[in-house]
């Protein structure tokens, strides 16, 4: 059984281990190198990014994934995780680990009071799991991907921004698919980017 890895230090960590034992997954909450080390995948959850990222920075984890990642590992970032994976925040130098060919916004909708939900639609993904139903995004805080790369295929949409996006291993949201009871932006993590058998 595959062994997938939630970085644990804040925010809704707990929903994304939920989710991946829901789903037929071995999940551990990672809040050291030594654990980061030995998964077969990783989640960065929402939360705090300046903090969580200070915080993969103290525990020396940022590099290790770094590295991980540039080596293949996937990973699934959700809000403040696609904030960190970002090599470009717009005004901002806090602590990264970048390697995701985009450009965010931090809190680009606004407050907490303003965070909203709404259906998001499908780009570029034949995946047909997006085709069941419309997909809810749960927007809190929520960053805005201001452009891609050529590297980077958007596979969900909302108002002509990308809210889902895949760069080979790598798959980052701006909105959290762990507070729906809509599984699909996991299954297509686990099976179509990790490649995991389904269980």
């Amino acid at each position: 059984m595959k062994t997938v890895g939630v970085i644990s230090f804040q925010g809704d960590f707990d929903k994304h281990i939920e989710r991946s034992r829901a789903l037929g997954l071995h999940a551990v909450p990672v809040r050291d190198a030594e654990a980061a080390a030995q998964v077969d995948a990783i989640i960065i959850p929402g939360g705090e990014s300046t903090t969580i990222g200070k915080l993969l920075e103290r525990f020396d984890m940022i590099d290790l994934i770094r590295r991980r990642i540039g080596d293949g590992l996937p990973v699934l970032a959700t809000c403040a995780g696609a904030i960190l994976l970002a090599d470009e925040i717009s005004g901002s130098d806090q602590p990264r680990i970048g390697g995701l060919h985009i450009s965010v916004r931090r809190n680009a909708y606004g407050r907490q009071i303003e965070s909203f939900e709404a259906d998001v639609i499908v780009g570029d993904s034949d995946w047909p799991g997006w085709q069941e139903s419309n997909v809810l995004g749960v927007f809190i805080r929520a960053p805005i991907i201001d452009s891609v790369s050529d590297e980077v295929k958007v596979i969900l949409e909302f108002e002509g921004k990308p809210v889902l996006v895949r760069q080979g291993a790598i798959l980052a949201a701006t909105f959290h698919p762990e507070l729906t009871a809509d599984t699909r932006v996991h299954e297509y993590f686990f099976h179509a980017v990790a490649g995991f058998p389904a269980q």
